[in-house]
């Protein structure tokens, strides 16, 4: 079959299109198989349909300005935090050990973002160079289980503060939760090991822009990948966090009388709901894609318009799983009394003029907080451990 020159030049564009949906998708879900980009004319005639239709042309800002608005409040949150939890005269206790931890795995996440937020803009054109692609691409997955371990691993000290507080008292000490946070971390960066490997630049003459992405050998072992990060990422996390704070709410229920303590019962269920769901809202969609997309490449999946689908709404679910690191301060620490009391003693100190405001408003603060959630610090009742300077 000969085709004319305008036949050629309309399949020439569809495989341009088709080449920028693959590198859409390499570049947010963090891999690919590059073989898959070897497309013939004769794919794209003989399956048009897939080939006609174009990814949306505002993606290229709207995702970078998304990432800019998740960069400047994480940033500011995480890093108040790690600047609080971090004073000589901050308590040490368990909770702040896990919430520093969180704090910096997702502050260091959120320095790399600006980077992703550019490799868009350019109509993914990476042009920071093969290192950069390397560490970004490994700070971002690293931040996908370090940050998730490490709620779980705040979800499961709430609930034995709270549900066994006697024999937590004499188990929870901090030095025990540095050496969980020592193991958290490896066990974060071994599933990383794979993806910092096979990344790479690769330069994609048919769109002439250098891609940022993971060459795996096989399509096996983009599988194999994909379904460590919904289990480890996703299902044993969820489960172990639904598991502890419904074992919360469940004694609380039973614990809770005609007293005092019912008037916060509400608060605090309201607390352990919004803490799951946030949880669930946030990372659900992505590990969903994560999975379908896995279909695809095996070919289970075959429907051009759920490929398309997957292809289209991969970067905007990657967005909601990066917005858990901007919002994970206000859910594990600006509700917290104590770490309340200690930003408000920072800000005076650092603004000394400003006290008499700084006071108010720190009251307001602490107000809204308690509306929000009566939810207690298990780090406010363990006993801590006395702070040895070097």
């Amino acid at each position: 079959m000969v085709l004319n020159k305008d036949g050629s030049s309309r399949i020439s564009k569809r495989l341009h299109r088709k080449l920028l949906d693959q590198i859409m998708t390499m570049a947010t879900t963090l891999s690919y198989n590059l073989s898959t980009v070897n497309m013939s004319s004769q794919e794209l005639k003989t399956d048009p349909l897939c080939g006609s239709i174009s990814p949306p042309q505002h993606q290229n800002k709207l995702i970078p300005a998304i990432y800019c608005i998740i960069f400047i409040v994480g940033f500011l949150g995480n890093g108040l935090v790690v600047v609080v939890l971090s004073r000589e005269s901050s308590r040490k206790t368990v909770a702040n050990t896990y919430m520093l931890n969180l704090a910096a795995s997702d502050l260091l996440f959120l320095i790399s973002l600006p980077f992703w937020a550019a490799y868009y803009s350019f109509d993914y054109n990476w042009v920071f160079g093969t290192l950069m692609c390397k560490v970004c691409g490994w700070v971002l997955s690293l931040n996908v289980y370090a940050s998730i371990f490490f709620i779980t691993c705040m979800s499961v000290d709430r609930c034995l503060a709270i549900v066994y507080p006697f024999w937590s008292q004499s188990q929870r000490r901090q030095r025990r939760a540095r050496v969980v946070s020592c193991a958290v971390w490896v066990a974060a960066t071994l599933p990383t090991i794979p993806d910092t490997v096979f990344r790479n630049t690769h330069f994609l003459v048919e769109l002439e822009v250098t891609a940022c992405v993971i060459h795996y050998p096989s399509t096996t072992w983009y599988v194999s990948m994909a379904l460590v990060k919904n289990v480890l990422g996703f299902l044993v996390p969820f489960a172990v966090i639904t598991t502890c704070y419904c074992s919360i709410g469940y004694f609380l229920l039973g614990a809770t009388s005609a007293d005092d303590d019912s008037a916060h019962l509400d608060r605090v269920l309201k607390m352990i709901v919004a803490v799951v769901l946030a949880f669930f809202l946030c990372w659900f969609p992505f590990h969903l894609l994560t999975f379908l997309n896995s279909l695809s490449i095996l070919e289970v999946l075959t429907a051009c318009w759920a490929r398309r689908a997957v292809s289209v709404l991969i970067p905007y679910a990657l967005c909601l799983g990066f917005c858990n690191s901007a919002i994970n301060p206000f859910l594990y620490c600006f509700v917290g009394n104590h770490f309340r009391e200690q930003l408000a003693e920072l800000l005076q100190t650092r603004m000394p003029r400003l006290s008499p405001k700084t006071g108010s408003i720190s009251s307001n603060i602490s107000s809204f907080s308690r509306k929000l959630s009566d939810l207690k610090d298990p780090g406010s009742q363990e006993a801590t451990e006395p702070h040895k300077g070097p």
